[in-house]
């Protein structure tokens, strides 16, 4: 090699060194979010208390601190729609104990040891080679607060404060000024997110977690999963959901874990203090859309809501091998049945629909019932509630024909034996039948729009019809005479 292509070689390696450095020291500008985390990001435009539920290497803390850095920086992107701060800020970013503070959000926002401006936040915008940071006692490499500067449009308008704070310290550490944003990366003690969020009032503020839910249905869970709020928000990313971890590498990982703790490290979903309704292993039902044979029946199922969901289903039935195929699915809020109407007619309008037996009251405004507006919509729906049949497959007289617990019993049956399938697209079917669980022995119905919709659909599945060919809209004025076949 000649003294000229040596010294092309030495400027070639140089100017990768100097890329990678730039790199490293702006990895802001190359976060691009996935679906779940957009949908995150998104809620913190209207939601105070935000949960980023995950598993494992899903992405949660990179994620999360991309955004307390943008919020630190003002340098919110093109595509960005959370929340803004056109003003200086101070956050609290947090977790279990200092060296777990150190080793993760720390890490996250300036990056590892030794080499600040490796995180989430641009090195040119850290304080530190200016002397504008301090450093917290007792452990190694753990900083108390650095400063970061902030540009509103782009100009520069002051410096945001970033402080470590862990839950070790206790409630009392917790306690003092206002502050805008407070990040909890895994999960907190009850007490430790009350005092959080109570710096966060002052200042109209928020907090985000991010967290695997490995201490199961804890207080805080059950804020977010159970408690109702327009607060507050949930937001449930799988290994499924991290495009940064290929396929063929999923199933390694998710085999990797223990048994007891898979559902937790890589779907995110906590461990039910009496057990799952539903205890079955998602893969055993779900399956991949396919084109249905017209020859399998067809039946719709409603569920009806307004501040909760209203949620639609779709089953086919292939009789000859007794297999109920959920293959559609629908959950919107606040709309009449009118407005949901176009969305069920455009997926077949001669598919009849079972409802429940609460579609018989009235709606205050009109006075009208709720099945009655949706029949009115042009909605095929059946004479009657669903309602198991009159006799059992033994011919016995069911005391009960309307029972939660025997159509959930139904489905349960049916999961097991391999007749119950759902297409894999139908994401909002798994997120309900992850939380799907019992308290002191009965069924939590919260959350379970869907499933219900699902569940009244199997419980009519004797009112199913094929596709009629050629195809006008069939109006069922009575239900099937499901005796006479």
């Amino acid at each position: 090699m000649s003294a000229t292509e040596q010294d092309d070689l030495r400027e070639y390696l140089h100017l990768l060194e100097e890329i990678t450095r730039r790199q490293n020291g702006n990895k802001l500008a190359s976060y691009r979010p996935y679906e779940k985390q957009r949908d995150f990001h998104r809620l913190g435009a209207t939601k105070r208390e935000r949960l980023l539920r995950a598993g494992n290497q899903n992405g949660k803390t990179f994620s999360v601190g991309s955004e307390v850095a943008y919020h630190l920086t003002g340098l919110y992107p093109d595509w960005w729609d959370g929340r803004r701060w056109e003003r200086p800020v101070m956050v609290w970013a947090s977790s279990e104990t200092a060296e777990s503070t150190r080793d993760n959000p720390q890490r996250a926002l300036i990056g590892i040891v030794g080499e600040h401006g490796t995180g989430s936040i641009p090195a040119a915008e850290l304080g530190i080679d200016m002397g504008m940071y301090g450093r917290a006692s007792g452990t190694a490499d753990l900083y108390d607060y650095v400063k970061v500067r902030h540009y509103t449009h782009g100009v520069f308008d002051g410096w945001s404060t970033l402080r470590f704070k862990y839950y070790a310290q206790g409630r009392r550490k917790w306690q003092g000024p206002p502050v805008d944003f407070v990040w909890f990366d895994e999960e907190p003690p009850e007490d430790i997110y009350d005092e959080g969020l109570a710096r966060t009032i002052a200042t109209g503020g928020c907090a985000a977690m991010s967290f695997t839910p490995l201490l199961g249905m804890s207080t805080v869970v059950k804020r977010f999963l159970l408690e109702k709020s327009e607060d507050r928000s949930d937001t449930n990313m799988t290994i499924e959901d991290a495009e940064h971890i290929p396929q063929a590498e999923r199933d390694k990982i998710i085999a990797s874990f223990p048994a007891h703790e898979r559902r937790a490290r890589a779907m995110g979903i906590p461990i039910l203090g009496e057990g799952l309704i539903f205890p079955v292993d998602e893969d055993t039902i779900k399956c991949e859309p396919f084109s249905l044979p017209d020859i399998w029946p067809r039946v719709a199922a409603l569920d009806i809501g307004w501040d909760h969901f209203a949620a639609q289903a779709w089953l086919a039935w292939d009789r000859d091998n007794d297999i109920i195929y959920v293959y559609d699915a629908v959950r919107v809020r606040h709309e009449t049945p009118t407005q949901q109407a176009p969305a069920i007619l455009a997926r077949g309008p001669w598919i009849p629909m079972a409802w429940p037996a609460d579609g018989l009251q009235t709606e205050k405004g009109t006075g009208i019932a709720m099945a009655a507006q949706y029949r009115a919509a042009g909605v095929n729906m059946l004479y009657e509630h669903a309602q198991l049949p009159e006799t059992d497959d033994e011919g016995e007289s069911r005391v009960s024909r309307t029972s939660v617990e025997a159509g959930v019993a139904l489905m349960l049956d049916r999961m097991l034996t391999g007749r119950f399938k759902v297409f894999s697209n139908i994401h909002s079917f798994f997120d309900e039948i992850r939380l799907f669980h019992r308290k002191d022995g009965k069924i939590v119905k919260l959350d379970d729009d869907l499933i219900s919709a699902v569940r009244y659909g199997v419980v009519s599945l004797r009112f199913a019809i094929c596709p009629p060919d050629p195809t006008p809209a069939v109006k069922i004025d009575r239900p099937y005479n499901w005796r006479a076949g």
